[in-house]
C-alpha cells in the first residue's frame, strides 16, 4: 500500500465493528517515547533531529512491525498527502503543518492499525486504533510494538520518574488511553455539558474530532486520560474499559431513549430531513455534513432508517474531508469545488444519483 492508493478503503477503525460500536467509534492507545542520549525534539538541533530520525526509521521499517508499512518524510510530502494523514487520524495536525520544518516522518502499518510518528513532540508517537470499544486488544497490540522497538532502540528512562517524555503529563508510562465516541442524544437533550464537567472532574480531557484545539463537529467526541505518573498501564487501561467508558455509553444510551419516549416526532423529522439532504443536496460543506451523517447514524442505530449501515456512513465522516475529496477526484479544488464534488460522492456512496 502507498499514499497513492489509501484512499481506496476507510481504515480497520471504521469498520463500524467491535463491542459497543454504536456508541464508540474507535478505541486508541498511544505511547510516548524518547531516545537516551539525546535531547528532546524542542531543544534538539537539526543534525541531532536527522539523526533521531534515522534512527528510528531503519526500525520500525523492520519486516518484524508488519509487511506493507509505509514510511512517509513529511517534510517532503505534498500538503494535500500531509492533510490526508491528518484527516485518518495517523498524524497530528501539529505533526502534518506546512509551517513545521523540523525533520519528521511517519511510518502507517499497512491496515492502519498502527502509526509511529518520528519527531514530534517526542521522538517517538506510537498509536494504535482499533474499530469500536477494543482498548484492551490494542494494548496487546501497541506492547508488541514497543518491545520490538525497545530491543533495538535505547529509551530514555528514569527508575524514579518512569519513560521520559517532553511534556510533564506524558511522564511515567507514556501511555495516553482515548475513545472515539459518537454522542448525538446528549447533545440533542442538552447533557453533553454537564458529561464534559465530570469527565473533567475525573482529570480526563474531551476533546473535538482532531484531537487537541479542535471542535466536536459531528457529535464526535475524543475522551482521554490527562496524566500518567503514578499510575501503571494496567490501571489507567482498567480505569477507562470498566469505569469512564461505560458510564459515557450508559449516558448516551439513556439520552436515546429519552429523545424516543419523548421526542419521537422530532427525532424522525431531525434523521430524515437529514437523509433527504445528504441523498439530494448538490452543494455541501464540510461542517454541514458531518452533522447531517450523525443524525443518520444516530438513526441507523436507533432502527429508525434500514436504507444504509454504519460502516458506509462511518466512512462518509472520512472520505467527505477536504484532501480525500481531492485524492478521490485526482485534482487540487478550491471550496466551492470541493462542495460539489463532496455532494456528488455522497449521492454516489448512498447509491442515488
Amino acid at each position: 500500500m502507498t499514499l497513492r492508493n489509501i484512499t481506496e478503503h476507510a481504515g480497520e477503525w471504521l469498520r463500524g465493528a467491535g463491542p459497543q460500536s454504536d456508541v464508540v467509534i474507535s478505541s486508541r492507545i498511544r505511547l510516548a517515547r524518547n531516545l537516551a542520549g539525546f535531547p528532546f525534539v524542542g531543544h534538539a538541533n537539526r543534525r541531532q533531529r536527522y539523526e533521531i530520525l534515522e534512527a528510528c526509521r531503519s526500525h520500525i521499517t523492520n519486516k518484524r512491525l508488519g509487511d506493507n508499512i509505509i514510511w512517509v518524510q513529511l517534510a517532503d510530502a505534498m500538503p494535500t498527502d500531509r492533510q490526508l494523514l491528518v484527516e485518518r487520524h495517523l498524524i497530528s495536525r501539529q505533526h502534518g503543518s506546512s509551517k513545521n520544518e523540523i525533520p519528521r516522518g511517519v511510518a502507517v502499518g499497512g491496515d492502519e492499525t498502527f502509526a509511529i510518528m518520528v519527531n514530534e513532540e517526542d521522538h517517538l508517537r506510537i498509536q494504535v486504533l482499533r474499530s469500536g470499544m477494543q482498548l484492551t486488544e490494542a494494548f496487546e497490540q501497541i506492547n508488541r510494538i514497543d518491545d520490538i522497538l525497545e530491543e533495538r532502540l535505547e529509551y530514555a528512562y528514569s527508575r524514579r520518574f518512569g519513560y521520559l517524555a517532553a511534556c510533564p503529563t506524558n511522564v511515567g508510562t507514556g501511555i495516553r488511553v482515548s475513545v472515539m465516541m459518537h454522542l448525538p442524544a446528549l447533545k440533542l437533550t442538552g447533557e453533553i455539558d454537564k458529561v464534559k464537567r465530570a469527565a473533567r472532574d475525573m482529570h480526563l480531557a474531551v476533546r473535538g474530532l482532531f484531537g487537541e484545539g479542535s471542535e466536536a463537529q459531528g457529535d464526535l467526541y475524543q475522551v482521554s486520560n490527562q496524566t500518567t505518573l503514578g499510575k501503571t498501564e494496567q490501571e489507567i487501561l482498567a480505569d477507562f474499559e470498566h469505569t469512564v467508558v461505560p458510564q459515557i455509553i450508559a449516558y448516551e444510551q439513556q439520552a436515546r431513549q429519552a429523545l424516543l419516549r419523548q421526542r419521537e416526532d422530532q427525532l424522525d423529522d431531525k434523521i430524515w430531513r437529514a437523509w433527504a439532504l445528504l441523498t439530494h443536496a448538490r452543494v455541501i460543506g464540510t461542517e454541514e455534513v458531518l452533522q447531517l451523517l450523525s443524525h443518520v447514524r444516530l438513526g441507523v442505530n436507533l432502527g429508525r432508517l434500514d436504507t444504509v449501515d454504519i460502516r458506509t456512513i462511518n466512512e462518509l465522516f472520512l472520505l467527505t474531508q477536504p484532501a480525500h475529496l481531492q485524492r478521490i477526484t485526482g485534482s487540487e479544488m478550491d471550496p466551492a469545488t470541493r462542495r460539489v464534488a463532496r455532494a456528488r460522492l455522497i449521492r454516489q456512496r448512498l447509491g442515488v444519483r
